[in-house]
């Protein structure tokens, strides 16, 4: 490992599946050893999921790019360029739309959007779905509550109705 280690694309899944190959063949490290390196850095990736990873042209899971990037020896800012990408590709271009107002005065094109920090998307889609769940576990609670307290039975109504079976 005395080059430096490949940098990850941002362009689509097939070229940064490419890239985590390059890795691995920079890391030198077979799917059983970069299984234990991982557990090493305390992930879990298996040996069989990650050669079925290199294997395909999709978008990996970002648990596991994190995993396999730390198995191959990859720390710090150069790790985090890695998930960045990812996310970048999983997410897409951002476009931000400029006013119409803006366009004809002609300050701005329409179909240029200004550089977004890719940190910063990632830490706003990952907070985005920790409200999310938030939401969804207040809600549960919520509900949970009112039914056991009864507020979704009709029990006055029960009482109040005298029925009677005469067959």
């Amino acid at each position: 490992m005395t080059t430096a280690p490949p940098t990850p694309p941002d362009t689509d899944a097939a070229a940064f599946v490419a890239a985590l190959r390059r890795l691995k063949a920079w890391s030198g490290l077979s799917y059983r050893r970069l299984e234990r390196h991982a557990a090493d850095a305390g992930h879990c990736l298996p040996y069989s999921t990650a050669a079925t990873m290199l294997g395909r042209e999709r978008l990996p899971r970002e648990e596991l790019v994190a995993a396999f990037v730390a198995a191959c020896g990859i720390r710090g800012d150069e790790a985090e360029a890695w998930l960045d990408a990812r996310t970048g590709i999983a997410c897409g271009p951002v476009d931000v739309p400029v006013p119409a107002e803006v366009r004809s005065v002609g300050l701005a094109p329409a179909n240029v959007a200004p550089p977004v920090d890719a940190p910063a998307r990632t830490r706003s889609w990952r907070l985005r779905w920790a409200l999310v769940g938030a939401a969804a576990l207040v809600v549960t609670a919520l509900l949970g509550g009112a039914t056991t307290s009864g507020a979704f039975t009709d029990d006055e109504e029960v009482l109040q109705t005298s029925t009677s079976v005469r067959l």
